[in-house]
């Protein structure tokens, strides 16, 4: 029998743990979590991770089980997701897949792209420099390195651009050169689902849902992270706008302005990922369960 992984997708905000609970209940099944955000244990508030309600609805895995303070890369997440999603096939015939990282879906569903191993030396040094220096310095590295990559690359994310930086120094080779190389072929089909709305519909629920984390405690959850702020994980929005608050950069009404504006620009960057997958079939946010199992059913 055919074993099948749903997959939920969509910009943040829109009701993806909601309508994975309720797939999750149809099909009697567990739901993995692809969003890389909400990986740690010690970042709930800020990364709007399942709450204990919602984790009691269904069982969820790959939901704070890591420590900030733990190296986890995407090619670890797709080790251990894989691993773990042809465990729950031996028992059932669908698992939902959850999540808003477009690049850790993907290694779940199309599998990564091979790497050689990187000497962790190499990661402490450019972390250095990026505390020393800042991105600026390891964005000029990459235009030297790889220079195909450099016009690719969403120059801004620091741990994309130290990722390429690593491979090309351990390689010596561009990381360029290791993309798109044949991958190795899932066992189960894929069912992708995406959930959305107009545009300024998104940006409503994100600026809802970033004045309900600061009533929940957002400000309290990102001062307990302050010694650990240089890690690559709180590097994230949410947590770094809040820190700039602390440092007395800004004040926080521009803080809380500023995460509306770079969780809006973060959905953009969701969808254009997301879109680009043909495979997708996309669905009003609005849209009633029955309608989505109708689909699934004509998939299958």
């Amino acid at each position: 029998m055919n074993k099948y992984l749903i997959v939920v997708i969509g910009p943040t905000a829109i009701g993806k743990t909601s309508l994975s609970i309720q797939l999750a209940n149809h099909f009697n099944c567990t739901i993995v979590s692809a969003d890389s955000r909400q990986f740690y244990k010690e970042m709930s508030i800020g990364t709007a991770a399942p709450d204990p309600h919602e984790l009691e609805q269904a069982k969820h895995l790959f939901i704070q089980h890591k420590s900030i303070e733990e190296e986890y890369t995407v090619g670890d997440f797709e080790k251990e997701a894989i691993s773990t999603i042809n465990e729950l096939f031996k028992t059932k015939d669908y698992v939902i897949l959850v999540g808003g990282s477009g690049l850790y879906v993907d290694a779940v569903t199309k599998g990564l792209d091979s790497f050689p191993e990187v000497n962790p030396k190499i990661r402490e040094k450019l972390q250095e420099e990026y505390n020393n220096k800042g991105i600026s310095s390891l964005q000029e590295q990459l235009k030297k390195l790889d220079p195909i990559y450099y016009q690719k690359i969403d120059l801004k994310n620091t741990h994309r651009v130290m990722r390429a930086l690593e491979v090309c120094i351990a390689s010596g080779a561009p990381y360029s050169s290791f993309l798109n190389k044949p991958k190795e072929q899932r066992t189960f089909k894929t069912i992708k689902i995406g959930i959305t709305a107009e545009r300024s519909i998104i940006y409503d629920r994100i600026n809802q849902r970033v004045e309900i984390m600061v009533k929940e405690g957002l400000i309290d959850e990102v001062k307990n992270l302050y010694p650990y702020k240089s890690l690559n994980a709180l590097n994230t929005v949410g947590y770094k706008e809040i820190f700039k608050y602390m440092d007395g950069e800004w004040d926080l009404e521009t803080a809380i302005s500023e995460i509306k504006k770079n969780t809006r620009r973060f959905a953009k960057r969701q969808l254009t990922w997301f879109r680009k997958d043909t495979e997708t079939v996309w669905f009003d946010y609005k849209i009633n369960l029955a309608s989505i199992l109708q689909h699934i059913k004509k998939e299958i």
